[in-house]
């Protein structure tokens, strides 16, 4: 369906061709009517499927301008995925500038974000934490919210959320829908949705749909001492721009991105430990194309939306199955295509192999020949 075609006020429009969209995605075309009709809706889509536009049109939509108080509340898990939300939502509603969106987040001074509380806001994206201790000071006041939307509440969740965001919807009495979005329906988001939705329009996207069709993923057989020197001669052979590189640890992502520093790659690295205005320094320079490769961590690479990243590569195979699935869901976003390698281990051969059938995704091996040309392997 083309965005032509749905029945929105012409800012809508105006701001969905300036951000350069002209067909819906599925999500999109699912998740919007019945937003508009005022539904509680739970939605199973695979990241990089236009969420945001999913849920941000009728969050818009169904503001009253003229208050200048909180009427909107997005959740998101982490302080990368919040600022995101904000930047597309500001720009949905660039026609319409009675409306103002703030952000809070932990990492951040906190009398700057009261101060920007009390300038009043229609929409607050926030991570549950800093939001619940805004709510602890009465910096902020959600009396009149009507819209709730829990984006990625899988990972939200399982990164220990769960109580937060249950505290913010017991306090939120106005609330009359609630939307969540997320990667997977995990059982706490079923806890969710049965405790605080009421007859919700479940939406699912299949991946292998959206996603696979747009990722070519490919494994790779090698031995620790020899990591590091083949996943930077595919990096140097596929002429790849930008790259992300996942790790399991935050130290290895520092010492990683050294050793590639050493072989003249510009990279950086993304963990934890960084303050909030490194982490928005490197992410700006990653997405300006000014960094090639970003090495990163899973908790710290939540909510990265750059839509035209070349390679994933699990320098690490992931701790868990839905680790996966976020990794290589950084590439091919957008309708770009992508490619996503997994470096392992013969020791970790049957780790890889369930991994790939509990995602569903298929895996092409390759290797080297002895002048080093990529050539197809085996598995």
């Amino acid at each position: 369906m083309n965005y032509s075609e749905l029945n929105v006020p012409e800012q809508i429009h105006k701001a969905v061709e300036r951000m350069g969209f002209t067909e819906m995605t599925e999500v999109q075309e699912k998740a919007i009517p019945p937003m508009m009709e005022g539904k509680d809706i739970i939605a199973k889509a695979p990241t990089g499927t236009g969420k945001t536009c999913a849920f941000g049109i009728p969050l818009i939509l169904g503001l009253d301008q003229s208050r200048n108080y909180p009427q909107a509340v997005v959740m998101a898990p982490t302080r990368e995925l919040a600022q995101q939300i904000t930047e597309d939502l500001q720009d949905l509603a660039h026609f319409y500038p009675d409306i103002r969106v703030v952000t809070v987040y932990g990492g951040a001074n906190i009398q700057k974000q009261i101060e920007k509380l009390k300038k009043g806001a229609q929409i607050v994206v926030a991570t549950p934490g800093r939001l619940q201790d805004h709510m602890n000071r009465r910096a902020v006041d959600l009396s009149h919210v009507t819209t709730v939307v829990l984006d990625e509440a899988d990972e939200m969740l399982n990164m220990g959320f769960y109580k937060d965001v249950r505290k913010i919807l017991d306090q939120i009495k106005s609330r009359q829908r609630l939307a969540m979005f997320s990667a997977t329906i995990s059982r706490e988001v079923m806890d969710i949705g049965w405790l605080y939705q009421r007859d919700a329009e479940e939406i699912t996207v299949q991946p292998v749909e959206d996603s696979a069709p747009r990722i070519d993923q490919y494994l790779v057989l090698t031995t620790g001492r020899n990591k590091l020197a083949d996943m930077a001669e595919i990096i140097v052979q596929k002429g790849y721009k930008r790259v992300m590189v996942f790790c399991n640890q935050k130290y290895t992502t520092a010492m990683l991105a050294n050793q590639m520093a050493r072989l003249n790659f510009v990279v950086d690295c993304l963990h934890g430990d960084l303050s909030q205005a490194e982490r928005n320094k490197i992410m700006g320079e990653f997405k300006a194309g000014n960094i090639a490769v970003l090495v990163a961590t899973d908790v710290a690479a939540r909510g990265i939306d750059v839509s035209e990243v070349d390679a994933v590569f699990n320098y690490d195979v992931p701790d868990s199955n839905e680790y996966y699935t976020h990794r290589i869901g950084r590439t091919g976003r957008a309708k770009h295509t992508g490619e996503a390698y997994v470096l392992y281990t013969k020791e970790e051969h049957k780790r890889v192999r369930d991994m790939l059938r509990y995602t569903r995704n298929t895996a092409t091996p390759i290797a080297f020949d002895e002048s080093r040309s990529i050539i197809p392997g085996t598995f």
